[in-house]
């Protein structure tokens, strides 16, 4: 799994960037796009991707702090939009962002990318 940002041929969410698969799009910048999960975990549960490809959070934050602050912020965006999130201690459910790592850790699509979680109690420990 190549980590230096270019796009994969075999990567659905490098085509999910291209636009050569659909998504449900919620935002997208000049470096993110974040969709609805097609399998969704929660009432909101949105993707937030960097466009570049690295396979996994880790290799990300290596190559590109930036970058992955780009999805940090634009996870809590998504938790704005979707009314989740709770501002200055005000009406919200909270939210959940996860960034699985590897197969054992529930990672199917090796393109870095943060779940938001929320609409509903999402007790600790999770599963």
């Amino acid at each position: 799994m190549a980590s230096n940002g270019e796009p994969q041929q075999d990567c659905l969410f490098c085509k999910i960037v291209a636009g050569e698969v659909p998504a449900t799009l919620v935002r997208e910048t000049d470096t993110t796009v974040a969709f609805r999960d097609i399998n969704p975990q929660a009432p909101t549960h949105v993707l937030v991707i960097p466009k570049a490809h690295y396979p996994d959070a880790a290799s990300l934050a290596a190559a590109s702090p930036e970058l992955i602050a780009d999805v940090v912020r634009e996870a809590g965006e998504v938790a704005a939009l979707e009314r989740i999130a709770v501002p200055d201690g005000g009406p919200g459910t909270g939210y959940r962002v996860v960034f699985n790592t590897g197969s054992g850790a529930g990672q199917t699509v090796f393109h870095a990318h943060a779940h938001v979680l929320g609409g509903r109690g999402l007790e600790w420990p999770p599963g």
